[in-house]
C-alpha cells in the first residue's frame, strides 16, 4: 500500500475576510501541487475577484464539473453556490456567513463520501454564520457533531509545541463547572491518542496545567487541582502514562518547561492560547483531534480590518495545509504498518 498524494479540501471561509487572500497566496506557490491535490470549496467568482484585486492574474485553477473528480496537477475549485453574493472586503454580512456555511457543508459531504483525505477551513465570522443550521460556537463544535465523534480535542500545533484544551469556546464563568474528572481524563486520552496516531510519537510525555492561579496553591486558591486534576493524573500514571502536573500556567511557560513535553493540556481557551500565540503565532495551526477526517485551520480570524488590502500574511494558512498533509500521511503510514 503506497502513500498517495493527499486530496486536501480548502474552504474559503468568510468571503469578506482575509480567507480568500491567504488561500490564493498560499496556493500560488506551485510546489504545493507536488505535495497535495488542492480542492477549494467556495466560488470561482470570489477567487477571480481577489485574484484581480491582488494583481495575481497568473493564479490559475480549474472548476470541478463532476463530483469527486479532481485534476491532479492544478488547483481545483468546487462552486458551492449559484446566487450572486456581493463581495465587500472588511464588511460582515449575513450573505457572507451563509456562503461560508455552504462551503463548510460541501467539504464535509465530500469528506464523508471519501473524496477527500483532509481539509483546511478558512476563518469564519461566528456572528454571521450563526443560525438555525449552525447553532454552534465554532468549527470545532460543528465538526464534532457533524462527524458524530462524540468528543474531540481542539489542539493547537506549532513548531515543537502542541497545546490541547479541556474546555474551548465557553464563557470564563462556566469553565470551573466543566472541569470534571471524566472530562479531564477524556481530553488527556484524546491528546495522547492524537500524539501517537497523528504525530508518530510512540510514548508521549504530557504536561497538565492547573485551573487556578499557582495551580490552586495546595487548596488555598481553589479545590479543583486536589479534588479533580491530581487524582486523574495519578490514575493515568498507574496505567503507565507519562502525565505530569498540575503546573501553574504562568511559571510553566515563563520557565520554558513547555519544551520538555510532547503535549500540554490547558484547562481553558485563553490559558492555553495566550501562551501558544505568543510562542508560535507565525506557524500556529488549529487541529481538531479525534475526528475520522483530518481538519486544520490557520491560527487567526477574518481580520476584517485588513481584508481586501493585500496585507494578510499567508504563513499560518500555508502551515495549516502542510500540517494537514503531514497528519494524513502519518495516518496512512499507521495503516500500512497495521496491514
Amino acid at each position: 500500500m503506497a502513500i498517495e498524494k493527499p486530496r486536501i479540501g480548502i474552504t474559503l471561509g468568510d468571503i469578506n475576510g482575509i480567507g480568500p487572500e491567504v488561500i490564493i497566496k498560499a496556493l500560488a506557490d506551485n510546489r504545493l501541487l507536488s505535495m497535495i491535490t488542492p480542492v477549494v470549496y467556495g466560488s470561482t467568482r470570489v477567487l477571480s475577484y481577489y485574484r484581480k484585486l491582488m494583481n495575481l492574474e497568473e493564479f490559475n485553477y480549474s472548476q470541478v464539473k463532476t463530483k469527486g473528480q479532481f485534476f491532479q496537477k492544478t488547483i481545483n475549485v468546487v462552486n458551492c453556490w449559484e446566487d450572486m453574493i456581493e463581495i465587500q472586503p472588511g464588511q460582515p454580512s449575513k450573505q457572507a456567513g451563509n456562503a461560508a456555511l455552504l462551503s463548510l457543508q460541501k467539504v464535509v459531504d465530500d469528506s464523508k463520501e471519501g473524496f477527500l483525505d483532509g481539509f483546511v477551513t478558512g476563518p469564519i465570522d461566528k456572528n454571521t454564520i450563526h443560525g438555525s443550521e449552525f447553532p454552534f460556537r465554532g468549527h470545532t463544535e460543528y465538526l464534532t457533531a457533524t462527524f458524530g465523534a462524540g468528543e474531540s480535542l481542539m489542539l493547537m500545533v506549532g513548531n515543537d509545541l502542541k497545546v490541547g484544551l479541556v474546555t474551548e469556546h465557553v464563557a470564563v464563568k462556566e469553565v470551573a463547572s466543566l472541569i470534571t474528572k471524566e472530562r479531564v481524563e477524556l481530553k488527556i486520552r484524546l491528546l495522547e491518542m492524537s500524539l501517537k496516531k497523528d504525530f508518530g510519537i510512540g510514548k508521549p510525555k504530557i504536561a497538565v496545567l492547573g485551573l487556578n492561579p499557582h495551580a490552586g496553591d495546595e487548596g488555598l486558591l481553589g479545590a479543583e487541582e486536589n479534588e479533580i486534576i491530581r487524582p486523574v493524573i495519578a490514575d493515568l500514571k498507574t496505567k503507565g502514562k507519562l502525565i505530569m502536573g498540575p503546573f501553574a500556567a504562568d511559571g510553566f511557560f515563563a520557565a520554558g518547561q513547555h519544551t520538555k513535553y510532547d503535549g500540554i493540556m490547558a484547562m481553558y481557551h485563553d490559558q492555553g492560547l495566550v501562551a501558544f500565540k505568543t510562542i508560535a503565532f507565525d506557524n500556529g495551526v488549529n487541529f481538531t483531534a479525534g475526528l475520522p477526517i483530518v481538519r486544520t485551520s490557520p491560527d487567526h480570524g477574518t481580520a476584517y480590518n485588513i481584508a481586501g488590502k493585500n496585507m494578510a500574511d499567508e504563513s499560518s494558512f500555508r502551515q495549516a495545509i502542510y500540517t494537514a498533509c503531514d497528519i494524513v500521511k502519518s495516518r496512512q503510514m499507521l495503516l500500512i504498518e497495521k496491514n
